[in-house]
């Protein structure tokens, strides 16, 4: 679809639905802390949103959460496969555990982590779990913006009783095709109409790091790192809105005319840049390269080629 034509589909979607309730609209995008504590205390709780708090370190979950929050740390939903560390778990393991945290089809979901400055990342934690929802077919997601710290800078308290979702019920079809394979990702890097973005930070993109077992990108490869998509200085866990960033992604080449797929090292960084180009500028065509540079490096044989230099201009 041209672009024209969709983003009028998109307005004519939103003047539908604008008079809706909040909690009935079935969409992915982001929340401000404060309608998410409205939705959280409805009087009817089968209308409350099933809320997922996605931070790695259980502690944190403990000292305090948003209300309701139950708790899906994100790297549950990974492990080593074929010797490859972090690769998502099969479909039956990743079910179970979301069935267990109570994902239901009928059901709004928030999804949270701390949020902080910079060198804080737990931002990634909630786009990671809230593309495995998307994948899994779940329709009606909202990030909140600005995380935990957002919750207390709109003056409202975190608790420390726990929650336990009921067992949850997920759509039975999903949405596979919003991840690429590495075969994919060879495949179309270089055709037209199609862009490759690293969303890690600059220095590992040229290979200027200690982290990864070969060091660059893949070839082609234009460099966006996440964290220039939010609001650095004072909340990672803060989306900037699009026409703060739209000039800057036009100038790497990240246009809604094209099939955008992002990577990056172990797929967090990279779900985020495909949140924000998805469901918050509104870009048609946006994929996510799951198995990312950790995969890539070491499959057949070592022998994908790698740069350290950025493209030329075009």
């Amino acid at each position: 679809m041209p672009v024209g034509a969709y983003m009028k589909t998109k307005i004519l979607l939103f003047l539908t639905i604008a008079t809706a309730p909040f909690s009935t609209r079935a969409d992915i995008g982001t929340i401000s802390p404060v309608e998410a504590q409205k939705l959280i205390q409805n009087t009817d709780p089968s209308k409350r949103p099933v809320v997922l708090d996605t931070r790695g370190g259980y502690k944190d979950y403990f000292r305090g959460h948003l209300p309701t929050a139950h708790h899906l740390e994100f790297d549950t939903l990974r492990g080593t496969d074929s010797g490859v560390p972090v690769q998502y778990l099969p479909s039956d393991l990743t079910k179970a555990l979301l069935v267990r945290a109570g994902v239901d089809k009928n059901r709004l979901h928030l999804v949270y982590a701390t949020g902080d400055v910079l060198p804080n990342d737990e931002i990634l934690s909630a786009s990671m779990v809230a593309y495995v929802l998307e994948k899994y077919g779940v329709q009606d997601i909202r990030i909140v913006d600005g995380g935990l710290a957002g919750w207390k800078a709109a003056g409202l308290q975190p608790v420390q009783e726990y929650f336990g979702n009921p067992v949850g019920n997920l759509p039975e079809k999903g949405k596979p095709e919003i991840a690429l394979t590495v075969e994919d990702v060879l495949k179309l890097k270089d055709k037209p109409g199609h862009v490759l973005v690293d969303a890690r930070p600059k220095n590992e993109y040229l290979g200027q790091d200690e982290v990864w077992l070969r060091k660059g990108h893949i070839p082609g490869a234009v460099s966006f790192h996440w964290a220039r998509l939010m609001v650095e200085k004072e909340n990672t866990h803060k989306f900037k809105p699009f026409s703060e960033v739209k000039a800057d992604l036009e100038a790497a080449g990240i246009t809604p005319d094209k099939e955008v797929m992002c990577y990056c090292g172990t797929s967090r960084e990279g779900s985020l840049v495909r949140f924000y180009l998805k469901h918050v500028a509104g870009y048609p065509k946006v994929r996510l390269y799951e198995g990312a540079w950790k995969e890539y490096v070491w499959v057949k044989d070592k022998s994908l080629p790698a740069e350290t230099s950025e493209p030329a201009a075009k």
